[in-house]
């Protein structure tokens, strides 16, 4: 089968190197000129594991190859994935310049039968509006719109596009869905079939839920930080419930990166444009941001006031195993404690620049006459870290634990004092 996909991000590009593994001849369109001359010379241009090696078997095979040209790959495909970003703007509305650029874009090539498939993450309706807008320029013969929403996660995306919990498809036609599901086949996911809509709704419902249940449990943190009550076994003894199930609930900084933020804003809009007046998901949405604030003011119980205080913190991204830095709650503590007047050294592993903060290449130089250190982003390096050296390196003898997950004892026993959010500990 020959394929189109309109996007050269996390989505479009791993929907590409993973269709074109499995025996399709797949172009990728972007119309960023550097990423694409990088693409073609088999530069991943983020950090995704094993998603290089897909890319040079499937370059080394001719089954992937990169373009500009919109049309002229539409003509040739007999499916497109549209897979473009729909970033925020400040109302909370999703940005859809690109989504419209591609589908103006796409329709001068439908000239034979063409599957358009929406990766987006797209308002309530959106698919409607593309199958009306292409029915003013093209056969309704020889077009089906389908949405076919991702579900992948940063540092697994590639694992998550072969092995998917499931397939969602939404779909006018039983002919658009059987080409999505033929294209799927090899998932074996179980497939879920709805109306256009409904598979929109499908997506913003499971990231928005994950959303809340992320601020759940760190509202219940804070509830045990006043009680004195570990809050990673209050996570244990719920999560083990199979009706609540122990995923995302790990207290910490909140939730970031491109996708929770973004769709939980989108969903509110949604809702507001059809007087929905929604009370628990804003209320998740003011968890969040109140996160940083809670990790600073536990920082100044032992620090005071942080001016000229010397901090160090680990990790930029804003989940381990990627680099992505969009809407991360580490950057968002740094900034905040910058304000405060404190002087941060930061680490990670991965990402080596931001704009605005001091960043060190060693995570022990990181530490050095620090105050205090913030794990900030729960990568596994820091599960191995010598806590002696830390100790011997820093001024001060704080450590904030941000994500709840190293171990205290070995912290403590280096002559540092642990603290978090939900502790237990007086």
């Amino acid at each position: 089968m020959k394929i189109a996909v309109i996007g050269a991000g996390y989505v479009g590009l791993t929907t590409s190197c993973v269709l074109a593994d499995k025996g399709s001849t797949v172009t990728c369109i972007d119309n960023d000129q550097s990423k694409l001359e990088k693409l073609a010379k088999g530069q991943v241009p983020f950090f995704e594991p094993g998603l290089q090696e897909v890319l040079d078997r499937t370059l080394a095979n001719n089954k992937l190859t990169f373009t500009d040209q919109t049309v002229s790959a539409v003509k040739e495909a007999d499916v497109v994935f549209i897979a473009v970003g729909t970033p925020p703007k400040a109302t909370g509305e999703p940005d859809l310049t690109y989504l419209k650029t591609a589908i103006d874009d796409l329709a001068s090539g439908i000239t034979s039968y063409k599957t358009i498939v929406t990766k987006s993450t797209v308002p309530l309706g959106t698919n409607e509006w593309i199958h009306e807008t292409l029915l003013e320029n093209a056969d309704p013969a020889l077009f089906d719109v389908v949405s076919n929403p991702e579900f992948l996660k940063e540092g697994t995306a590639l694992y998550d596009t072969v092995n998917p919990d499931r397939v969602v498809i939404g779909a006018k036609s039983a002919r658009g869905a059987s080409v999505v599901k033929e294209l799927f086949a090899f998932t074996n996911a179980p497939v879920y079939e709805t109306t256009l809509t409904g598979a929109e709704m499908i997506k913003y419902a499971s990231n928005v839920f994950l959303a809340v249940k992320i601020s759940f449990i760190n509202e219940i943190a804070s509830i045990c930080d006043a009680f004195h009550v570990n809050v990673k076994e209050v996570a244990e003894g719920i999560g083990a419930d199979p009706r609540i199930g122990p995923a995302f609930l790990r207290s910490g900084l909140g939730y970031g990166g491109s996708c929770l933020p973004k769709d939980l804003s989108a969903l509110l809009y949604s809702a507001a444009g059809k007087q929905v007046d929604a009370h628990l998901l804003p209320s998740a949405a003011k968890v969040n941001d109140q996160q940083v604030n809670r990790y600073t003011a536990k920082l100044e119980e032992d620090l005071g006031i942080l001016k000229q205080k010397r901090i160090a913190v680990w990790g930029l991204s804003f989940k381990p195993d990627t680099d992505d830095t969009r809407h991360s709650p580490a950057i968002l503590l740094i900034l905040s404690l910058i304000e405060k007047g404190a002087e941060v050294l930061a680490f990670d592993p991965l990402v080596k620049e931001v704009e605005g903060i001091v960043s060190q290449h060693d995570l022990y130089e990181s530490v050095k006459e620090a105050d205090a250190l913030i794990l900030a982003t729960e990568w596994a390096v820091f599960n191995s870290v010598d806590w002696n050296r830390v100790r011997s390196l820093m001024k001060g003898n704080i450590v904030l634990d941000a994500r709840n997950v190293l171990n205290h004892r070995t912290v403590t026993e280096a002559g540092l004092t642990y603290r978090a959010i939900g502790s237990g500990r007086v």
